[in-house]
Parts: C-alpha cells; structure tokens; sequence
C-alpha cells in the first residue's frame, strides 16, 4: 500500500507564483528600458522627469508595465531557445508524444508534480534573464556614453567601468544560460526516470514446469 502523497497546491497559490515570476523578469526588463530612456533623452531632461517618478501612479503603471514585460520577454527568450531545448529533450524522449505521455503520467505524482513545477519556475527566470542581463549590459553602456564626465580622472575610471560593465554582463548572461541548461537537463532527466518506472511491465512468460516423473 503507497503512503499517504501530499495535496495538490491550490490555483490560487500556483497563480500567485506564476504573477511573482513573470514579474521577477519583467523588473529587469523595466530597469534596462528605463536605462535606454535615460541614454536617449540625456541628463538635462531626465533632471526634470525625476521628481514625476515618486507619484504613486507612476509606480502603479511601472507595475504593470514590468508584468507585461516580463511576458513578452519570457515568450521572446522561450522561441530563441526553443530549438536548443528540444534537442536537449531528444536526449531523453525521442518524440514530442513519448515526452507529453512522461508529463501526463507524472500528473499522478502530486509531490513530484510540486517539484517539477517548480524547477520550470526556477528554468523560465533563468531563461528569461539571460536576455535581461545582456539587455541591461547594453543599456547601461549606452547611459554612461551619454553622460558628459568633466574631468580626465572621470573619463578614465568611466572607460574601465564601461569593459568591466560590458564583460561582467556577459559573463553573468552566460551563468544564467548554463544555469538555464542546468536545469533543463536535469528536469528532463528527472521526468524520464520517474515516469520510466510508473509504466506498466510487460508480462513474464510462463515457464514450463518440469513433469513429475522427469528426473
């Protein structure tokens, strides 16, 4: 007799998760498209737009103006890795039916259907920040180019600041994607062996039993 499995989370709380995660992505996508708008309309005029930001309703449209980057930028970054996910998935579920009957299966797991829940979350945020990251690298090379620096010691620490800037993004857009790959493989392998020993065994032939008078 199987133990007693955990409940399934309510909608509710998986509704919940799924709104902080694309908001988690779409914060960045916001402080890279607020960065690009300060590269392009210079320090005078971002002077005078600054006290408008502490209004409550700028804070309420830059909310929902993350939720809805953070979906556009977790469907922009699934396509671009779309075709390296599936030949990952390959390793492990040679057609997209093997794959989908693995899920469907799983599904009879509520615990090990929790946890891979939220592996996917942890793969979607990693997912999506690696553009994220390349996006504010960009952006914030674009905003310190745009700011005039009045004194030479400035114009050099500015020059430096600008290759670390450029290759610690790069660097961490790189951590995100291995951190991406990391976890597909693993929830791909994971799905395989756990759904591999759910299916039912072909049955074992009868063998013939020896006759009574054989010696």
């Amino acid at each position: 007799m199987t133990g007693p499995t955990q409940p399934e989370p309510p909608a509710l709380a998986a509704a919940t998760a799924m709104f902080i995660e694309v908001l988690v992505v779409g914060i960045g996508a916001l402080t890279a498209a607020v960065l690009l708008l300060i590269a392009l309309i210079g320090p005078t005029t971002t002077a005078k737009l600054a006290p408008v930001a502490d209004s409550s309703a700028v804070t309420g449209a830059a909310l929902a103006a993350a939720y809805a980057l953070g979906i556009l930028i977790d469907r922009a970054a699934d396509a671009a890795l779309t075709p390296h996910r599936r030949r990952l998935r390959t390793r492990f579920f040679p057609s997209n039916t093997a794959y989908t009957q693995a899920r469907l299966r799983l599904t009879g797991f509520p615990v090990l259907t929790a946890r891979a829940d939220y592996a996917r979350s942890r793969m979607r945020i990693c997912r999506g920040w690696t553009l994220n990251t390349l996006a504010l690298t960009l952006a914030a090379d674009l905003a310190m180019l745009r700011y005039p620096f009045e004194h030479r010691p400035l114009i050099v620490c500015a020059t430096t600041a600008f290759g670390v800037t450029t290759a610690f993004g790069v660097t961490t857009a790189f951590g995100f994607y291995r951190a991406w790959r990391a976890l597909t493989v693993t929830g791909y392998r994971k799905l395989a062996e756990q759904t591999a020993d759910s299916t039912p065994s072909a049955p074992v032939p009868a063998q013939p039993q020896p006759s009574p008078t054989s010696p």
